[in-house]
């Protein structure tokens, strides 16, 4: 019987939506309720089993969550129709550093992104549409006109007064405790998490990276002549906080560079407890964290995560061992590539840092966008997109639930926009991608993301697109083609 799993501190025979939930996984695994069929909504089963609105709503989502029932737009709770297995535990990865090499596979495939693609599940920069352009265009307008000397102004290294200002007390929504004058502008979360590393460590020192994990970290890694420990992680919870505790205990992990708030490519949430203990691990054995928050904005449902920074005292108070990283890159204007940093104790030496790399960012750009945060529009913005992010994934787990082997295992994310696939071992996601490029399918191979090359029987696939019968059909000949790799059955 599928486990419907209730969060630690209830007893599950005392949990409402635990039993419900419990009662409608036995009807699905027997056969009771029929793949595609529609359930109740759930004012109707509230009615009905005299529970309240929201145990009903809990029920679904852990149901949900198992992969047992899925939503669909405007339309209600259906049982899935076709059901891949959750992911496995914790990742596997080597135990020891590695120097991390590009894989050859990276270029053909940055190189095919520049070819006519029919169907892109590669990259991962959401449809122009979903962002608000004509907006921000409109602002940046206003912006140059009113200063017209602005663009001959370079600006300040640490980034524009007002801008800083939005996004300190932007953070105070999740806890975060820190001044304007603490947040560094950057060209983009890239250049944030280049500066931190370049702060804190030296050639040849050892970086502790989540497995898989994102290949852009790679190559900044490779670039720097770092070395990778990658760290088992687990595909709903993240890093192990475990693994991270014995592979630092020798004192060679140098940083922590990861993704705690729906990692790419896991689409992992950290717990907040893991979190709270990987802050202190980390401070007590004086291993800066590094951490990238470009996707905390990207829940589907509930609140926004917050980010390890959260539960990281002040410096006065002997913290700020977290450098946070984010941008309104992804969220917001891709081609403006404004970032920032608040980087605790590393901060001065950031400075400086920015001071020699690109002196400053775009002055007119950060403006436009601290005008946008200043109106509100922002938080409508925001609002709308995450809707879109949430049909867009829930569309693309359905399709590779119905048309990818049932072997397969498939990770659904509580936010982000990005799904990682298992197939089947005799599957090279490498080979798969060579053959779906000659019919316009783009995907990404799971060897990318990690050191060791590990993965090569995964891959990722981004729901970037408003969903359409273009993107069913592209899975389901995803789906073909894998199929074709794989033994007759007996």
């Amino acid at each position: 019987m599928n486990d419907v799993r209730c969060p630690a501190g209830h007893r599950k025979v005392d949990t409402l939506y635990y039993q419900l939930a419990e009662e409608l996984a036995q009807a699905i695994t027997s056969g009771v309720l029929k793949p595609g069929e529609k359930l109740p909504s759930i004012r109707k089963l509230s009615a009905q089993r005299h529970v309240s609105l929201s145990t009903v709503m809990e029920a679904y989502r852990a149901l949900e969550d198992r992969g047992l029932i899925e939503a669909r737009p405007q339309s209600g709770f259906y049982v899935a129709r076709a059901r891949l297995l959750n992911l496995p535990g914790l990742t596997q990865p080597p135990c020891e550093p590695l120097e991390v090499v590009t894989p050859p596979v990276l270029w053909p495939y940055q190189a095919s992104e520049l070819k006519p693609i029919r169907v892109d599940f590669g990259l991962a920069i959401l449809d122009p549409d979903l962002y608000p352009t004509q907006q921000l265009q409109r602002l940046l307008s206003q912006v140059t006109r009113h200063q017209p000397k602005l663009l001959a102004d370079y600006g300040k290294p640490v980034g524009d007064g007002e801008l800083r200002r939005h996004i300190a007390r932007r953070a105070l929504a999740w806890g975060g405790q820190f001044e304007a004058d603490e947040v560094l502008i950057t060209h983009g979360c890239l250049e944030a998490i280049n500066l931190c590393l370049r702060a804190v460590t030296q050639p040849g020192d050892v970086v502790a990276i989540e497995s898989p994990t994102y290949f852009g970290l790679l190559q900044m890694l490779e670039s720097f002549q770092l070395k990778a420990l990658e760290i088992p992680t687990h595909p709903q919870t993240g890093m192990s906080i475990e693994a991270l505790d014995l592979a630092t205990r020798d004192g060679k992990v140098k940083a922590c560079l990861l993704l705690p708030n729906f990692s790419n490519p896991l689409g992992c949430l950290m717990p907040d407890e893991n979190k709270q203990r990987l802050v202190a691990l980390m401070a007590e054995r004086g291993i800066p964290i590094i951490e990238d928050d470009l996707y905390g904005e990207f829940f589907h449902r509930g609140e926004r995560p917050r980010p390890a920074k959260a539960f990281d005292p002040a410096v006065e108070d002997g913290g700020g061992n977290v450098m946070l990283c984010s941008s309104f890159t992804k969220a917001l204007a891709p081609g403006m590539r404004i970032g920032w940093v608040v980087a605790g104790r590393w901060q001065r030496e950031i400075e400086r840092l920015k001071f020699i790399n690109t002196y400053s960012t775009p002055l007119a750009l950060q403006q436009t966008i601290a005008r946008f945060l200043e109106n509100g529009g922002y938080d409508h913005h925001l609002r709308r997109l995450r809707r879109a992010v949430a049909e867009q994934v829930g569309a693309a787990v359905d399709a590779i639930r119905r048309y990818f082997p049932s072997d397969a295992r498939l990770n659904v994310p509580q936010g982000g926009y990005v799904l990682w696939v298992e197939l089947p071992p005799q599957v090279d996601t490498r080979e798969l991608l060579r053959d779906s490029m000659a019919e316009g399918i783009n995907f990404t191979p799971g060897e990318l993301f990690s050191p060791s090359r590990s993965y090569r029987n995964c891959m990722r696939i981004c729901c970037v697109e408003t969903w359409t019968t273009r993107h069913e059909a592209a899975i389901r000949r995803l789906g073909e083609l894998i199929q074709t790799r794989l033994p007759l059955p007996d």
